[in-house]
């Protein structure tokens, strides 16, 4: 999961909603992608022909109330029992769950001597991973890194959120058990950067503690429906990347790195399983709702969750990480169309006609129309994008420059 805005950072503001389970507010989305969809955020206002931006707080507002409602919160509560037995079982046990230390050199299995020639041969094998790769490994790591913040955007979903930190009901345990496995991802990548010794680890960290200062806007309300979408589109993107991650290092020599990120997006393949099997659960028991909740996520699109990125120097840090993966083919302009073209399959969109309300259908009607849209726009900015590279120094690298394609 990853990137940033090429001109306006997006940060919310408060919307001075006396309950904490308030809606995201922000006065921008993120349009349509053009070339890159991770290179091309540009933020607008959401609500310049409804009315301006206090008709689009209204709007929020209303949205959030309409799965605060009884009859949602209800769908929610009686889904709990299929929780426990169909998305819990995709945990895996934690004494047959690799760890950091099963990926990497091990003092303690190798002895000194051992773990010294380990370091030798994985610093080694690291020098044919290219640069533009390597800012792609990075940007994919500060991503896992910022954690805390999806743990805390997970628990403002009202009717699953973990309320007291050790809540027995299967929505808590889920959410425990996902963000205890996803863990691992950032620990044994920030583990391979700094035994490689190819990275400035100092810039590298500022930029996890900047983002995770910084946190991340979702641009919806504190709804499962809409939160679980976002989740599911966010856990395939981030096995993409770390699936052609793992493949294109594998190619330039380093098996170690590639088996790293190999698990990686195993473990997003799970997770996003997860995610795909609770939409669809919903799109079955309560199709309106959640078409409606799709409409909403797709128009306000699927930002991503490091799109506030920094690391200090750079101030359109989050567009060139993207340019970067864009140009390498870690996630290329096609993913997010892609992505989108896949769940709409998962959940049957297309095939929705009972149960759902005038507005529904409309919305059923928007989000299966919308890949094509992508596509012609995908296809118009191709013709206008100015081919020339620009190198672009990243200091994840010791400031070295990488050529990339800017939108």
């Amino acid at each position: 999961m990853a990137t940033a805005a090429t001109a306006v950072k997006m940060s919310p503001r408060s919307t001075g909603y006396p309950s904490s389970c308030k809606p995201s507010n922000t006065s921008c989305y993120c349009k349509p992608p053009a070339a890159a969809p991770m290179s091309t955020l540009r933020c607008r206002s959401a609500v310049s022909s409804r009315g301006g931006p206090t008709a689009g707080r209204r709007e929020e507002e209303e949205e959030w109330r309409r799965y605060l409602a009884p009859e949602r919160l209800e769908v929610l509560a009686q889904l709990e029992p299929w929780a426990e037995a169909n998305m819990l079982p995709l945990l895996k046990p934690v004494d047959e769950a690799w760890q950091p230390a099963d990926m990497l050199p091990d003092a303690a299995a190798l002895g000194a001597d051992g773990f010294q020639a380990a370091c030798i041969e994985l610093r080694a094998r690291a020098e044919g991973v290219p640069d533009p790769h390597l800012v792609c490994l990075v940007g994919n790591m500060v991503t896992e890194e910022a954690l805390p913040t999806y743990q805390s955007m997970s628990n403002r979903f009202e009717g699953t959120r973990d309320a007291t930190g050790a809540d027995g009901t299967a929505w808590a345990r889920w959410i425990r058990g996902w963000s205890a496995e996803e863990n691992r991802h950032g620990d044994v990548l920030s583990r391979y950067m700094y035994l490689s010794g190819r990275l400035d680890m100092r810039q590298v960290e500022r930029t996890v503690h900047r983002l995770i200062a910084s946190g991340m806007a979702m641009h919806a309300p504190a709804s499962p429906y809409h939160g679980f979408i976002y989740v599911a589109f966010q856990e395939r993107a981030t096995s993409i990347s770390h699936g052609n991650t793992a493949r294109q290092v594998r190619a330039h020599g380093d098996a170690a790195l590639a088996r790293i990120c190999g698990a990686i997006a195993s473990d997003e393949k799970r997770h996003e399983a997860a995610y795909t099997r609770v939409v669809a659960k919903l799109f079955e028991v309560d199709p309106d709702a959640a078409v409606r909740a799709m409409e909403y996520m797709m128009r306000r699109r699927i930002t991503m969750p490091a799109a506030l990125m920094d690391d200090g120097r750079d101030a359109d840090l989050f567009a060139h990480y993207a340019a970067a993966a864009q140009q390498a083919g870690v996630y290329t302009a096609s993913d997010y169309r892609g992505i989108l073209e896949h769940l709409i399959r998962q959940w049957r969109v297309e095939e929705l006609s009972t149960g759902l309300s005038g507005e529904g259908r409309r919305a059923r009607d928007y989000v299966c129309a919308l890949p094509e849209k992508i596509r012609r726009m995908e296809e118009r900015a191709h013709d206008r994008v100015r081919k020339e590279p620009t190198p672009v120094p990243f200091s994840w690298i010791f400031d070295r420059p990488v050529s990339v394609v800017l939108h």
